[in-house]
């Protein structure tokens, strides 16, 4: 609606009050140079000035007190200013004379001032008496209004909003024509979010300075420099004088329902009270560009402008001129209608026009000269001259520029019919000024909903009312004159030119265009004697206008593409058209022929056997012969049956009329016509007819409708509401369609856009279509359209998803339940429960009743005959879930089921009971859908890593290939359940599923919400029944869906975004919110945080169309047709994420409570059956599953009651068989022991030891469970961060009470094992505490785990526990290889368990076996016959002591190697893996495997020397605060490429926390620590970095860079130093200490950092550096000289160091220093001539580098070789005499000499 803003004008002062001033306000746009409203005018004067001018006001309307307006701006731009002029009574003298006072004086100046201001208001006043009529320009003010408009919003909006906002002039009717905008449609043919609202706040403007107006400067084109300069900058102010006062006003946003409000032609707008005195004005908006927007009321205005009268050679009465300016409807001076007085000529004059305009019709002006002077006996005004414009001109309204002449006499007779231009001369002639020049502009512009201003609509509406009229002919139509004979030709061609008018002018009068068109497709004319028929050419016309406001780039669109302009048509504005009559007068003979003639279709009514026998013909067809009769008795036959009652012709009988009777036949009921005309249509007209189908549509519905209303058929049987014909056009439309839309389909993008357009249109159409129509007739159409669809499109995707939009727009029908039948599915299981009419009456017979039951849960095809549209739904919803179909297809389909669920329970209708469990057994057959497309759904049970018991066992290939399916990480669901010891149950593996894509989360969890939905509401009775009779296969997979239920619908609030379907939040928040009592009042509880318990509301879902606007609870509307997310705010409030977290919360606990009773409904009918072993396991898979969810109280309570009575019944298959769960179902109910809610506690103590007493007493021996407890409460120790260990001791005290009362047990051991096993829990928990110290600590709580581990070296379950808990540590530490190592050492633990029991070759021979992956793994050999016996109950019973647990850890291993990078590792851990699953046939997972092994082995070719392995530091802790870990020596493995200060500054940090920053100190060498030396209260850290050493046999073994780096445990690094203290000194005087660490183990291993148990040293002299380096220099040189491909600056940089003229301690150094002279000791010759032979090398490479590099420079080079060679040159020569030199002693037998060695 653009923006309305209300302008109040509060007061208007200037420093002196000496006269009346008035205000006129109006917008002005400086870009576009327009003025964009029509004036205000406002007196703000008190009552002592206005009396001045009481003679000249006798009466005062009340529209002139306004002193408020509301301006509309419907394009809204910083250009827009509103401009406020000034004006004063004329008065004598220029504006700067009558300015002056108002400078310079002041009503608070007292003496000669005062006399002054006394003055001039007595001057004014005598003025004012005399002028008072005359107003005179005085002083303007611009205000801009760029903060009042919402202009962040234009750019994006405007263009959308164009065609709805406002039209041109529209303000005064803003709530009739934004009625339109508003609810195009109940279908919502338009969101309001289309509008750019102004939305500021309201602001008061005080302004003190005005603008002095220039007499010369009065035009628009002159003020519109002044603004531009004002925008540009404030020098304006100093080029025009201003003048000192006050204006105060108040600018706010104009609101829709403004009360006591004139519109532009000054009538009330309801509401209108009164008593009040001052109204509020719309001011008529002239917007800067078209406004598309069709009139809605009736407005005829006309503003003329006088510009310039041109009197230049009439000087003395150019001045002080003022304009008469009167509407004249004939010459008669008393025909004025109109006067307006005017003496500026910037003024704006507002006519009313009247309805009809005749040729008399003129504006007459007159032109005055204004005496200011009073002069004896003179009157004020003189008379100057007359002009005169004619309003019509052929028939048309005059507007636009005129420039007139100017009479001077009184004006010939008849002048008004001529243009003042071209008035015949006149005897005697008339006088003019300038000799009839042009001497008077003036600008006359018409806002009218009377005159089109458009030829074409101007000939078609005048040849139409010529039909309807009584007129003369010929009639004159512009210049052309037509005759009666030409009239059918020239409407035709009329009819044909409409598409051709202007836009605008088309839209300003589409609701008349349109219903005169579709009055001349029903009526046929007779015209000159024949008979006319437009029908075609209507249709036609109609046609080309829809296509061509859709094609317009200027009209909106809501989000179909449908035009906003036509809906609203449809919706407001069509309604039938009416028959017209005419009545002739009988003594005009000449004009007695009808020009209507009507007929129709023979029509269902019966109209008397006479009209039957008559030929009755469409007018679509009229070349069909008819017998026309003379008026006799036929005529009065028809007339005096119920003919007008049924053509809808209303008003008196003609029976008595004294008029002519013409010949009326029975109209064609514009419905009928419409039919026949789409279906005959052909060519462009055909196809646009089916792009625009929706309008064609709802014109044939809104007709239909009116019709059945209008002839009361409504109690009449459907059947023989409409025609046979009708019908059969019906058929063949949708036929045509359906064709249409299979065609449009194949076609590219673009068009099957257009296909879904159309069918979502047609679908509509049918919906509509059962409320008026006979169903089983609609009905046929939708099966015809199925059936039509499915022969011609080939894609099945496509397909599913045009029938299920078409679909979910008929289910939405408010009358859906009842269409369907609901009622006759059976209601409870003691009636019939068969869908069948005919079983209902055998409901006695009960053996009868349960066949049927097993059939209610299909999708039969009696069930789809009885409920139809149900059974095609879920018919396209089978085919959606079954064919290799797309997700969003499958998404749709479970939407539009979801989306009717949620209709239903929120529709009042549906409330009780009983009526939701007919609903519900309505939906049945959906439970066999769900069921069978279980293999495809999402799974939420894939956690983490170790998240064990969660994941479900299932089929392998499953969980690798599809999709969204189980992670490949969850070790025991890879590994499977196909060759384990011990079966848990049945798993999903056992099912024979098809496997087929697999669904999103949110479709699953949507299918899922349906599948609970049903259960809840269904009757429970037939729910037990049902269950009772299946087999137990289909009962394990109901149990699998329900486990599935479990993890979707897992409480969390962090990861709402990821899981949680935005559509049902969004949709169960009013459902859950409206809940009645006691629900009502749990849900307004205050809100209760995450984690804590909530309350249980009802499952209820509110719709998809929610928060839509209209409060319609069934119908749906247009804009639902696609399917929208809700956008998800990231900003919301603390309220709204409470609120969110409350509803997820109660959703979480309402799905588990449903779920819980459809166990307990299992277990029951299982337990009649004698079934229960197979199925108690899936039960309490399920159980266990929902106990590792974050679940609420409320749920908690229940579910460990089901727990114990489990426990109770089931006992001793529990612990017999069950071991696995039992041991998941220990840990479950242990971490509820922890929880730090009461009530929680208490269930899951009492629960934990009802599981001890029943396993005492079912084996007498409870060694297992009490092993499970140890396990679970170590596990849950090492992996949960967040579990309380006060709590948990709380608890352990409560169950050992409970062991102390129970009466029952205190005769037998029970208590006392009960204790025992209470403490060893308790000191594991001890150990929990100091690893709770150490959390901060990495290194320090690996040690501690790796401690407790190691003590558990006799209890093998244990120990591989705390293995995983230390896997799992180091993978959120992201040390992939320690926790494969960890791994690695459980899967070795369970090896030598294995080998014990049975010897199979094609498993490890125990931990010897895995020797190449870790030579640390010897360790797990420990466990041997001495130490346990594997047939010990309790020992080894844990799930992963078996060949699937081996084979899982292993994989998992394997996974983490590869993800650290350890790929041939990877290969040493399948060496292992491959016998084992040869051994059992498993192709799929060896396909797997190597397929992994590939990938492993690409990867170390692909990546090579690039990968990173670890860095090592040594680092030494000293001082006493360091407690255990004082003197002690680690290497760490730290990630690649961590350079010393990044571990130092992180070991710094960490113990300054625990110490104290100034307490800590890193020592900075690498020389060997004196503790003497060190301060007693400071703790010291030394960091050295070291590398691994290896001696050279071990070199020629570790080949590649991998085995360089892999089973480490020996690191060197190297301390220069001198004799004299000194780190370093001359050549001649540098030492070297290399010093090698041995550590415990070797890396990589289960912790990150090892202790030293071994150091070695080595001094090596400085002769022995200098070998050392010249070495390490020649083999750089080798290298580089070597690579390939050769890397030319690589070579230059290392040939640059060594043969370089500046190289200091360079090889010529060192030659000199050490060959110089040969050695005194002999003891050195050795070493000398070593050196001496490393030069000789080291010369020898240099040249060949020189060389080489001569090859690899470019041109620009060259003088670097040349500078290279030399310097090469000069070195050969001074090492030549000293690499020559050989010492003679040593060619002789010396004592060999030992090196010194220092350890």
């Amino acid at each position: 609606m653009g923006n309305r803003i209300l302008v109040k004008l509060q007061t208007l002062k200037f420093d002196i009050e000496i006269e009346p001033l008035f205000a006129c306000i109006a917008l002005y746009d400086i870009k576009e140079r327009k003025k964009i409203s029509e004036n205000f005018h406002c007196d703000l004067n008190p009552d002592s000035l206005r009396g001045f001018l009481r003679s000249h006001t006798p009466s005062i309307d009340l529209s002139t007190q306004a002193r408020s307006a509301v301006f509309s701006v419907t394009y809204p731009s910083s250009d827009i200013y509103l401009v406020i002029k000034i004006e004063k009574v004329l008065q004598q003298g220029e504006i700067g004379d009558c300015a002056e006072p108002y400078m310079v004086l002041k009503e608070s100046e007292a003496g000669k001032a005062k006399e002054k201001i006394e003055k001039l208001k007595a001057q004014a006043e005598s003025f004012c008496q005399r002028l008072g009529k005359y107003r005179m320009p005085f002083a303007w003010i611009p205000i801009s209004l760029t903060n009042f408009f919402n202009l962040s919003t234009l750019e994006r909006e405007i263009p959308e909003a164009e065609g709805l906002n406002g039209r041109k002039g529209s303000t005064s009717d803003k709530r009739a024509t934004l009625l339109q905008a508003r609810r195009l449609s109940e279908r919502s043919l338009s969101s309001e979010d289309n509008y750019p609202v102004s939305n500021f706040k309201t602001v008061s403007l005080t302004l003190s300075t005005f603008f002095k107006q220039e007499g010369d400067r009065l035009s628009d084109e002159d003020l519109f420099k002044f603004l531009a300069d004002f925008k540009r900058s404030s020098s304006l102010q100093r080029r025009i004088k201003t003048l000192p006062g006050t204006l105060k006003l108040e600018i706010s946003p104009a609101s829709e329902n403004l009360g006591y409000c004139l519109t532009a032609e000054l009538l009330p707008v309801k509401p209108f009270p009164e008593n009040r005195s001052r109204p509020h004005k719309e001011i008529l908006e002239f917007p800067i560009r078209e406004v598309y927007v069709p009139h809605t009321i009736y407005r005829n205005l006309l503003y003329v402008y006088p510009q310039r009268l041109n009197f230049a050679n009439r000087p003395a009465s150019a001045r002080n001129i003022t304009i008469k300016i009167q509407f004249m409807c004939g010459e008669d001076p008393s025909c004025q209608t109109f006067v307006y007085l005017s003496p500026d000529f910037y003024e704006e004059v507002k006519i009313k026009l009247p309805a009809k305009l005749t040729e008399k019709h003129h504006l007459l002006f007159t032109f005055y000269h204004i005496s200011c002077q009073p002069k004896q006996g003179a009157s004020v005004e003189t008379l100057l001259g007359y002009s005169w414009l004619p309003i019509l001109l052929n028939d048309r309204l005059q507007t636009g520029h005129y420039c007139l002449p100017v009479a001077l006499d009184k004006l010939p007779f008849h002048y008004s019919i001529h243009s003042p231009e071209k008035v015949p001369s006149q005897t005697p002639p008339v006088k003019w000024v300038e000799g009839h020049k042009g001497v008077f502009n003036v600008e006359v512009q018409a806002v009218s909903s009377v005159h089109t201003q458009d030829n074409h609509l101007e000939k078609f509406f005048t040849l139409c009312h010529s039909l309807e009229s009584q007129v003369t002919f010929p009639i004159r139509l512009m210049d052309q004159k037509i005759t009666e004979a030409t009239l059918e030709h020239e409407l035709k061609l009329s009819i044909i030119c409409l598409n051709s008018s202007r836009l605008e002018p088309l839209v300003l009068f589409l609701h008349l265009v349109l219903d005169k068109l579709f009055q001349l497709a029903v009526q046929p004319m007779v015209i000159a004697g024949q008979t006319a028929n437009f029908s075609q050419f209507a249709f036609e016309s109609v046609v080309a206008i829809v296509n061509s406001l859709h094609n317009s780039k200027d009209l909106s669109k809501d989000q179909h593409g449908r035009n906003c302009l036509l809906a609203s048509y449809v919706y407001y504005v069509f309604r039938l058209p009416d028959p017209q009559r005419e009545v002739v007068k009988p003594g005009n003979v000449g004009a007695s022929v009808s020009r209507y003639y009507t007929f129709g279709r023979t029509s269902a009514v019966s109209v008397g056997s006479k009209l039957l026998q008559s030929r009755v013909i469409s007018c679509s067809n009229p070349d069909i012969a008819v017998t026309q009769t003379a008026t006799d008795e036929e005529v009065k036959n028809i007339m005096s049956s119920k003919v007008r009652e049924r053509s809808q012709i209303s008003g008196d009988s003609y029976g008595n009329s004294p008029f002519l009777l013409l010949l009326i036949g029975l109209i064609s009921h514009f419905h009928e016509e419409l039919a026949l005309q789409m279906v005959v249509s052909t060519g462009m007209v055909r196809e646009s007819v089916f792009k625009y189908a929706w309008f064609f549509f709802e014109l044939l519905i809104k007709s239909m409708a009116q019709y059945v209303h209008n002839i009361e058929k409504q109690d009449n049987p459907r059947r023989s509401r409409f025609s046979d014909r009708f019908k059969d056009d019906i058929t063949t439309i949708v036929s045509v369609v359906t064709s249409e839309i299979a065609a449009l389909l194949v076609k590219p993008q673009k068009e099957s856009e257009q296909a879904e357009k159309i069918n979502i249109s047609l679908a509509f159409f049918l919906y509509d279509l059962l409320s008026l129509m006979d169903r089983g007739f609609v009905f046929n159409l939708i099966k015809h359209y199925c059936n039509q669809l499915s022969n011609k499109l080939n894609s099945l995707s496509t397909l599913i998803s045009m029938r299920l939009e078409f679909l979910r727009i008929l289910c939405s029908h408010e009358h859906y339940l009842n269409l369907n039948l609901f009622f006759m599915t059976s209601a409870s299981a003691p009636a019939s429960p068969s869908p069948s009419l005919s079983s209902q009456n055998s409901s006695s017979c009960s053996s009868f009743q349960d066949q049927k039951i097993a059939g209610m849960f299909d999708l039969s095809a009696e069930y789809r005959q009885q409920h139809f549209l149900t059974g095609l739904l879920f018919t396209e919803l089978a085919a959606a879930l079954d064919a290799d179909s797309e997700g969003w297809v499958q998404r749709k389909a479970v939407s539009a089921i979801l989306s009717l669920l949620s209709s239903h329970d929120l529709d009042p209708r549906c409330s009780k009971k009983e009526v939701k469990i007919k609903i519900a057994a309505l939906y049945l057959p959906l439970v066999g859908i769900i069921l069978d497309s279980l293999p495809q759904l999402h799974d939420f049970t894939s956690k983490t890593f170790f998240h064990f018991g969660k994941g479900r066992t299932g089929n392998p290939e499953e969980e690798q290939e599809s999709a969204g399916a189980i992670s490949q990480n969850v070790a025991l669901a890879i590994a499977g359940n196909q060759f384990s010891l011990r079966s848990s149950g049945i798993s999903l593996v056992s099912l024979p599923y098809r496997q087929s894509a697999t669904l999103g989360p949110d479709t699953t969890r949507n299918l899922l919400i349906c599948f609970l939905w049903i259960m809840k509401n269904a009757d429970q009775n037939l729910i037990q029944k049902w269950i009772a009779d299946l087999p137990s296969m289909q009962l394990n997979r109901i149990l699998d869906l329900l486990f599935l239920c479990v993890s979707c619908f897992e409480y969390k609030v962090s990861e709402r975004a990821l899981q949680k379907s935005r559509d049902v939040k969004a949709r169960l928040e009013e459902a859950l919110l409206r809940g009645e009592g006691a629900r009502g009042e749990m849900m307004k509880r205050c809100r209760i945080p995450a984690g804590t318990s909530y309350p249980s509301p009802p499952m209820s879902f509110e719709r998809i169309s929610r928060g839509s606007g209209l409060n319609e609870n069934l119908r749906w509307r247009k804009e639902q047709t696609q399917w929208r997310q809700a956008n998800e705010r990231q900003d919301k409030t603390k309220a709204e994420l409470d609120q969110e977290a409350l509803i997820s919360g109660n959703l979480a606990t309402e799905a588990n409570l449903i779920i819980l009773d459809m166990q307990e409904n299992i277990i029951q009918a299982s337990f009649a059956a004698e079934c229960r072993d197979n199925l108690l396991g899936g039960v309490l898979k399920v159980l266990i599953n929902s106990l590792g969810c974050d679940q609420s109280t409320t749920y908690l309570t229940h579910c460990f009651a089901t727990l114990r009575a489990l426990i109770a019944k089931f006992g001793d298959f529990l612990f017999e068989e069950e071991v696995e769960q039992c041991a998941d179902l220990c840990q479950r109910v242990l971490h509820h022991c922890s929880s730090s809610i009461d009530i929680t506690r208490t269930q899951a103590c009492a629960t934990l030891y009802l599981l001890m007493r029943y396993s005492f007493s079912s084996t007498s021996n409870f060694a297992r469970v009490k092993m499970q407890v140890t396990m679970s409460l170590a596990s849950l120790v090492g992996k949960s961060p967040e579990f309380n260990e006060e709590f948990l001791r709380r608890s352990l005290r409560t169950i050992l009470a409970y062991a102390e009362e129970d009466a029952d047990m205190q005769a037998t051991p029970f208590p006392v094992q009960v204790e025992e096993l209470l403490c060893n829990l308790n000191s594991i928990l001890s150990d929990t505490v100091k690893m709770r110290e150490f959390q901060e600590d990495p290194e320090m709580l690996m040690d501690l785990m790796y401690r407790i581990a190691k003590g558990y070296q006799t209890s093998p379950d244990l120990r591989l526990t705390w293995l995983q808990n230390m896997a799992e540590k180091h993978t959120k530490r992201k040390s992939y290889t320690e926790a494969a190592m960890c791994l690695v050492h459980a899967a070795a633990l369970v090896a030598e368990y294995l080998s014990m029991l049975e010897d199979r070759n094609y498993l490890p021979v125990g931990s010897v076996s895995f020797q190449n992956i870790s030579s640390n793994v010897l360790e797990e050999s420990a466990v041997s016959d001495d130490v346990l016996s594997p047939d010990e109950d309790g020992i080894c019973s844990g799930r992963y002591f078996s060949e699937s647990g081996l084979v899982g850890l292993l994989e998992q291993a394997a996974e983490l190697f590869s993800t650290g990078g350890l790929y041939e590792t990877v290969n040493e851990v399948y060496k292992i893996v491959i016998p084992i699953l040869e051994a059992h046939r498993d192709f799929r997972k060896l396909t797997l495997t190597h397929s992994k092994l590939q990938k492993a082995f690409d990867s170390i070719i692909n990546k090579g020397q690039k990968r990173m392995f670890g860095t090592y530091f040594r680092v030494g802790f000293y001082g006493s605060k360091f407690g255990d870990l004082d003197e002690q020596e680690f290497v760490y493995k730290e990630p690649a490429i961590t350079k010393l200060p990044e571990i130092s500054h992180r070991l710094e940090g960490f113990y300054g926390q625990c110490f104290g920053e100034d307490a800590v100190e890193v020592i900075k060498d690498s020389a060997p620590v004196d503790k003497r030396k060190l301060d007693p209260n400071k703790a010291y850290i030394q960091i050295t970095f070291v590398e691994p050493y290896f001696d050279e046999y071990e070199m020629k073994d570790r080949v590649t860079y991998f085995e360089k780096n892999f089973n480490l445990c020996r690191f060197m690094y190297t301390t220069p130093f001198t004799m004299d203290g000194r780190p370093r000194g001359e050549l001649s005087e540098q030492y070297k200490r290399n010093t090698i660490l041995t550590t415990m183990h070797a890396f990589p291993y289960v912790k990150t950092r090892i202790n030293v148990i071994q150091k070695e040293e080595f001094i090596l002299t400085p002769i022995e550096v200098a070998i050392e380096d010249m070495q390490k220099k020649t083999q750089e040189l080798t290298a580089a000289t070597n690579q390939e491909p050769p890397d030319a600056k690589m070579l230059q940089m290392v040939l640059q160091g060594s043969v370089g003229a500046t190289v200091n301690q360079g090889p010529l150094e060192v030659a000199q220093v050490f060959l110089a002279e040969i050695p005194a000791d002999p003891k050195l010759y050795r070493h000398h001539n070593k050196l001496r032979l490393c030069f000789k090398e080291f010369i020898m490479r240099c040249g060949e580098a020189v060389e080489k590099n001569k090859r690899l420079i470019t041109a620009d080079q060259r003088e670097y070789q040349l500078e290279l060679r030399k310097n090469y040159g000069k070195l050969k020569e001074n090492l030549r005499p000293m690499i020559e030199r050989k010492i003679p002693e040593l060619y002789k037998p010396v004592v060999k000499v030992h090196s010194t060695r220092y350890s």
